[in-house]
């Protein structure tokens, strides 16, 4: 092979390597990090993360509160790191709130500060979201778990259907896919087995108080981690079922700080 066409194929391929840096070229299925059941895990959103809190091999943590160094800490001491951001309401309390205009924001969620998002609007709020991942992905977290993804089960002040929340939740994990991020589907228990082969795990909060964990066993049958905590319950309430189903289960306070109670 002549020199000149070693050239031109040396250059191809770094075009190619910049287009997928830049979130232009999907990252094949295999190439992305995929949990498996049963992954122990740590899950702070209270502040920046505190590696010494649990030898777990996952941390889940708030992607805004923390910095690519925090981030690096964890992936020196072999953990995986999941990016926390919020996908279903806005934060008053965010750099970036000013870039939700008024229209997009319906009631509020419960959470001081926080309003509904109309997820129906996917031309206004994909950019958004895509800078958010985008954020992830410069720190070098290896996946993103987007919050509040079951908006259409709630009164948020718009007329959201079941089918506008499959909309928008491929939207995400697809936003997250083309930056090689893996993407965790946030409770929306009802739609699993629509979405499962859309998302790479599960995130869940207290599907044992309400009785519904069997619900995410397809995603355990798919091979992909549940990560799942409960508030109220104690262990003994829960974790023999969670055993039983292949969750990744843990108690935790409602504020998520660095306290946790594995099964």
């Amino acid at each position: 092979m002549n020199r000149l066409r070693v050239a031109r194929l040396c250059l191809v391929a770094a075009v190619l390597l910049l287009a997928g840096c830049a979130g232009g070229a999907p990252v094949p299925d295999g190439a992305r990090w995929q949990p498996r059941p049963g992954t122990a895990w740590q899950w702070q959103l209270d502040g920046r993360a505190d590696p010494s809190s649990a030898d777990v091999p996952v941390y889940d943590i708030d992607g805004f509160e923390n910095s690519a160094r925090d981030v690096a800490r964890l992936h020196r001491d072999g953990r995986k790191v999941i990016c926390y951001i919020n996908a279903g309401a806005w934060e008053r309390f965010r750099p970036d709130q000013g870039d939700f205009p008024v229209s997009v924001r319906g009631r509020p969620n419960g959470w001081e500060g926080e309003r509904w998002l109309d997820i129906r609007r996917l031309d206004v709020l994909r950019p958004l979201m895509e800078r958010r991942f985008d954020m992830c992905r410069e720190k070098g977290f290896d996946a993103v778990e987007p919050d509040l993804l079951d908006a259409y089960l709630n009164d948020t002040g718009f007329p959201l259907t079941a089918a506008d929340q499959l909309a928008y939740n491929r939207m995400i994990a697809r936003i997250a896919h083309d930056r090689g991020l893996s993407v965790g589907l946030k409770n929306d228990l009802p739609q699993v087995a629509e979405l499962v082969g859309d998302f790479d795990f599960a995130v869940n909060e207290e599907c044992a108080q309400y009785g519904e964990c069997a619900k995410l066993t397809p995603f355990i049958a798919a091979g992909k981690a549940v990560f799942h905590v409960e508030y109220a319950l104690a262990n003994q309430d829960f974790c023999a079922e969670s055993r039983r189903l292949g969750l990744s289960s843990m108690r935790k306070r409602l504020e998520l700080d660095a306290w946790r109670r594995p099964c």
